[in-house]
């Protein structure tokens, strides 16, 4: 069985990788794709959200107990104050890098926040003038309509499209009734 490798690196690999959204052929929301080209111009951005994603893999979780266990097991006799120190600073800095990733998924949040109420803004303006139309429109039907003189409406006693002359409703003619 032959994979494509690039569809099992995109299953394995969040698409949280800016220019892996842009290049992608999934449309995605406009405030999605505003801050993943904001976040591809900025190096600093790219590099935090690579260490995020490698970060949050089991891949990192895998290497890290490797790591930890030849140092414990073959590097050091005693492995405790260095091993506490390399934890402890590793500890530190993917913590910022947690932080970063909540502030852009904050930024996130409130771009589609915000895009989101304009589209809804204009989608209510958009309903209420139509509303507005649909309501004049009604009036101006019924003043032509209900509210004309009497010499103004058409003649009952004409003839309709069948041919038959129209009866006032609840009027019964002989073997039909109405």
């Amino acid at each position: 069985m032959t994979t494509d490798h690039h569809a099992v690196t995109a299953r394995r690999i969040p698409q949280l990788i800016p220019h892996r959204l842009l290049r992608g052929r999934v449309a995605h929301h406009p405030a999605v794709l505003e801050e993943a080209e904001r976040r591809s111009r900025n190096f600093q951005l790219r590099l935090a959200d690579r260490i995020t994603t490698f970060a949050g893999s089991m891949n990192f979780v895998w290497i890290h107990a490797a790591l930890f266990a030849v140092w414990m097991l073959f590097l050091e006799k005693s492995p405790w104050p260095s091993l506490t120190l390399v934890v402890s600073l590793e500890a530190i800095f993917l913590s910022t890098f947690v932080m970063i990733g909540q502030n852009r998924q904050a930024a996130f949040q409130q771009a589609k926040a915000d895009h989101d109420f304009e589209v809804q803004d204009l989608e209510l303006k958009t309903n209420t003038d139509l509303t507005r139309q649909i309501h004049l429109l009604t009036v101006e039907l019924h003043r032509r309509l209900i509210d004309r003189p009497a010499s103004d409406l058409p003649d009952p006693t004409l003839a309709t499209s069948d041919g038959e002359a129209p009866r006032a409703q609840g009027t019964v003619r002989r073997g039909h009734s109405s």
